[in-house]
């Protein structure tokens, strides 16, 4: 069950550097603050010297607390938009909401198909702004922003074109076309076409045309359509699919340049969006530094066998089938091991400090390999030792011990015993 907007045409930490691990006993494993994703889009205004901006806020029902009440689960969440001057001297204007949620089962309310998305439109001074938006769990009062540059266009009436907004869907019934929007802006190695949503705005029934470009950032690949326009008076709707992509992981965009009759440029915007291994969870945007971060999980035998692949479909096909080999129903499409291990590796990035990645440092080492803790000791300030940790776990009977020596946050395993390593804990 997906909630969707159709758009129809009409810590506080205990030492200064080294944030704090989540632990199982107090948490048992409640949700982290709500990852969402957020897309906007300038249109023309009905008002005078405005321009209409769209916002898409999605969250997905798994980033959500829901609460057992007699047959349902609910669950909901505030956004905020905060809208600051472009030097975030100042504060613009500030709009916020609420979203409630309901679910009929536990697996569905969990389920990571499962999102609502949000819609709220603006009617704007043209310029450059600093935009954050919060999402805070209604229940658990955790929250996430995202702030990012947000410039709002001047739409002219003579000749001239909306921003993009990608589409994961388009709907036909009686009353017309509706769109799904793609909020996370996101496509799969899978995906064999794409589509694309924009307005034209002309004063007088004219030809134009559209001249798209599709970039692969990393390889420097560009894929052109060209699409003629007979344009009348007014406000022009304009969806354009790519047929027969090829997606690989990495760094995409989308141009779409507006040229006249006479093949002058008239105006031009871009959409940036990335691609993904189909069935792998949406951070992995590079296969090369997801198949080096198995490095606890897999033996370095299979590590090799992976790197060692001739061709990136080959690489891609033996990194897949490793996580085949790991899930505990070959009979479901989800794979829970891979989505819990490379929750762990962005956790213990975002969280750990070291001389390099969070997740090659110690105290990554050990939440990636055994999870959150059932128990953390904490030392931050000992008058007669060096800073350190504790990390019980219960059902391993172990207990890890992390000193800070050099007072920078770099927790290093006191006399770690190998021998007694139980391997990755699922």
């Amino acid at each position: 069950m997906k909630r969707i907007l159709l758009i129809t045409f009409i810590l506080f930490a205990a030492h200064t550097i080294n944030a704090q691990v989540e632990y199982s006993s107090n948490s048992q494993f409640l949700k982290s603050a709500p990852v969402f994703s957020i897309d906007a889009a300038s249109y023309k205004s009905s008002k005078e010297g405005k321009s209409r901006v769209d916002f898409f806020i999605q969250v997905p029902y798994a980033n959500i607390q829901f609460v057992k009440k007699g047959s349902e689960f609910l669950g909901g969440y505030n956004i905020t938009l905060t809208f600051y001057t472009e030097d975030k001297s100042r504060i613009m204007f500030e709009s916020m909401w609420k979203e409630k949620l309901s679910s009929g089962s536990f697996e569905e309310a969990n389920s990571g198909d499962n999102f609502n998305i949000s819609y709220k439109f603006f009617d704007l001074t043209p310029g450059k702004y600093n935009l954050k938006c919060t999402v805070e769990d209604s229940d658990s009062r955790k929250s996430s922003s995202r702030e990012f540059p947000l410039n709002i266009r001047e739409i002219a009436d003579s000749l001239d074109i909306s921003d993009l907004l990608l589409v994961t869907d388009v709907l036909k019934d009686s009353l017309g076309e509706s769109i799904v929007p793609n909020v996370g802006r996101m496509v799969t190695n899978k995906t064999s076409e794409l589509s694309v949503y924009l307005e034209i705005y002309s004063s007088k029934n004219q030809q134009a045309y559209i001249d798209f470009t599709m970039k692969d950032i990393k390889n420097g690949k560009d894929f052109n359509q060209l699409s003629p326009q007979e344009l009348r008076k007014g406000i022009n709707k304009v969806i354009h699919t790519f047929t027969k992509t090829d997606f690989v992981v990495g760094d995409y965009s989308i141009l779409a340049v507006l040229k006249n009759s006479e093949w002058k440029e008239i105006k031009s915007t871009e959409k940036t969006f990335i691609s993904k291994i189909f069935g792998v969870p949406s951070g992995i945007a590079d296969l090369d530094k997801a198949i080096d971060q198995m490095l606890y999980i897999a033996s370095p035998n299979q590590l090799d066998d992976i790197k060692d692949s001739k061709t990136y479909e080959e690489k891609l096909n033996r990194f897949l089938a490793f996580w085949q080999s790991k899930k505990p129903s070959q009979s479901t499409e989800e794979n829970p091991v891979m989505y819990e291990y490379y929750r762990r590796i962005d956790y213990a990035s975002k969280t750990f400090k070291g001389l390099g990645e969070g997740w090659r440092s110690d105290m990554g080492m050990i939440y990636v390999t055994f999870g959150p803790p059932n128990n953390v000791d904490r030392h931050p300030i000992d008058a007669y030792s060096k800073p350190y940790e504790v990390w019980e776990y219960y059902e391993i009977n172990r207990s890890f011990v992390f000193s800070d020596n050099t007072g920078f946050g770099n927790y290093r395993l006191v006399n770690p015993d190998f021998s007694r390593w139980p391997g990755y804990r699922y």
